[in-house]
C-alpha cells in the first residue's frame, strides 16, 4: 500500500497503518492499538471543532456535535465520545443519562486538522437521537433538485 498524505488518513484510534499519519508522534495504545497525538486546531469557532459521529458497523451518519479541548481529551482518554454544549455550556459525554453511549472505534481527522469523524459502536438501545430516532438525520429536504 503506497503512503498517501492526505485528507482523512490520519487516526487515532485504530490505525492498521500509523505510518499514514504525517502529523503526529506515538502515544500510547487504545484496545491494544497503537495511537497517535495530533493537535487540533481549536482556533476557529470559538475554540470548538466539529465532530461528526458515524455508525462504525453501518457507516450511518448518527449525529454531529462540537468537541472543545477538554472534550477532544476526554474522548480520547475514555473512549466514549464526549461533546460540548454550546446551549448549556458544558460538556457532555453521549449516554451519561440515556444509557446510550457512543464506544469509539476509529476516529479520522479532516486535512485542516479542525473536524472529526468519529466512528462509534452505539451502546444500549441504539437511538442516538434525543428525539428517540435512531439518528439525528431522519428528515429528507423536499425540492432538492436531484439530477
Amino acid at each position: 500500500m503506497a503512503v498517501r498524505q492526505d485528507c482523512a488518513r490520519k487516526r487515532i484510534f485504530g490505525s492498521q497503518h500509523p505510518e499514514l499519519s504525517t502529523n503526529c508522534s506515538p502515544a500510547g495504545t487504545f484496545g491494544g492499538v497503537l495511537f497517535c497525538t495530533v493537535r487540533m486546531d481549536f482556533s476557529k469557532l470559538d475554540g470548538l471543532i466539529p465532530a461528526v459521529v458515524q455508525d462504525n458497523a453501518t457507516g450511518d451518519v448518527l449525529m454531529v456535535g462540537f468537541m472543545n479541548q477538554d472534550a477532544w481529551d476526554i474522548t480520547r482518554r475514555t473512549g466514549f465520545v464526549t461533546f460540548f454544549s454550546r446551549t448549556r455550556n458544558t460538556l457532555w459525554t453521549k449516554g451519561e443519562t440515556s444509557g446510550n453511549r457512543l464506544a469509539v472505534r476509529d476516529i479520522l481527522i479532516d486535512c485542516d486538522e479542525d473536524t472529526v469523524l468519529v466512528k462509534a459502536e452505539c451502546l444500549g438501545d441504539g437511538k442516538v437521537c434525543h428525539t428517540g430516532e435512531r439518528t439525528c438525520f431522519f428528515q429528507r429536504a423536499e425540492g432538492v433538485a436531484i439530477p
